[in-house]
């Protein structure tokens, strides 16, 4: 099931007027608290404002090691659903934590694991890496992320506030590592996919035997001009459809890679896109962990 969301008419003027002067207009993205930071400056202020609870935490892992996780409690009365969100190429920073504390305003309980814990020098995740991060995140292997995913699950299931469901949200390499945990996680009720692929599937084909695996339903958003991933969607779509799996494709015309942290971009189409793909979001999140 794919949806095509389309924009206003100002948008779409507005992307018109940049082409013609060779380039792309200014845009600053106004400050909504019901959106995740769309700017590394919004993101700094969100963690700073927020009136919910924060913590580290080291999550312990099968070798002895540990997970170094942000997590976020909503303020309800009630039991909450987990969300684990998973960082995109860049690892751990202000963008990903701060949708981790979006989550807990829409009322959920998040968990961001810094996933290059341990691969930095003496121990260290993230901060220690330096421009090494890319090229180690690149060597983390499924296995890898499944037994990390696992021991992030398992801490949230044991959290008191916890009602025991959990999902997982995940942006751009982390989108594809979303779609890669439905497939290795029998027991994952739901995940979102922001501008991921996952892993095996290219613009001629998808992985159905891993496909089979999968039982949670799978949701995914993605920016309209982003090619390099859209064309893997069709098979994927054929795929998911062929085993009976549940998937939705929303793709947001005009809006580009990564959009939802880079509201900036694209003239306003990013924006846009990210107001209308976090909605979804929280909708699709609240219907499976309820």
């Amino acid at each position: 099931m794919r949806k095509f969301i389309t924009f206003s008419v100002l948008a779409i003027a507005a992307s018109t007027v940049a082409l013609a002067q060779g380039g792309q207009a200014p845009f600053d993205v106004p400050w909504n608290d019901k959106l995740p930071a769309g700017t590394a400056a919004h993101a700094e202020r969100a963690l700073k404002e927020s009136p919910r609870h924060g913590e580290w935490v080291d999550i312990k892992l099968p070798d002895g090691t540990a997970l170094n996780s942000f997590v976020v409690y909503p303020q309800r009365p009630d039991k909450a659903g987990v969300v684990l969100v998973i960082h995109d190429i860049n690892g751990m920073r202000d963008i990903p934590r701060a949708v981790g504390d979006q989550l807990a305003e829409d009322g959920f309980i998040a968990i961001v694991p810094d996933f290059l814990s341990g691969k930095g020098p003496d121990g260290g995740g993230t901060a220690s890496l330096g421009t090494a991060v890319g090229q180690t995140i690149r060597m983390l292997t499924n296995d890898e992320m499944a037994i990390r995913l696992n021991a992030a699950m398992e801490y949230g299931k044991k959290i008191a506030a916890s009602n025991g469901k959990t999902a997982v949200i995940g942006f751009c390499w982390g989108g594809t590592q979303s779609f890669n945990y439905a497939i290795a996680q029998p027991n994952l009720n739901a995940a979102v996919v922001y501008y991921g692929n996952p892993t095996g599937a290219t613009a001629d084909a998808a992985p159905e035997e891993a496909f089979a695996k999968i039982k949670a339903p799978v949701i995914g958003m993605y920016g309209g001009s982003d090619a390099r991933i859209n064309t893997t969607i069709p098979p994927t779509e054929a795929a998911m459809k062929k085993l009976g799996k549940w998937y939705e494709a929303n793709i947001f015309e005009g809006a580009g890679h990564g959009f939802l942290g880079n509201q900036a971009g694209s003239g306003g189409a990013n924006l846009k896109a990210a107001e209308q793909a976090w909605p979804k979001t929280l909708t699709f999140l609240r219907t499976h962990l309820k």
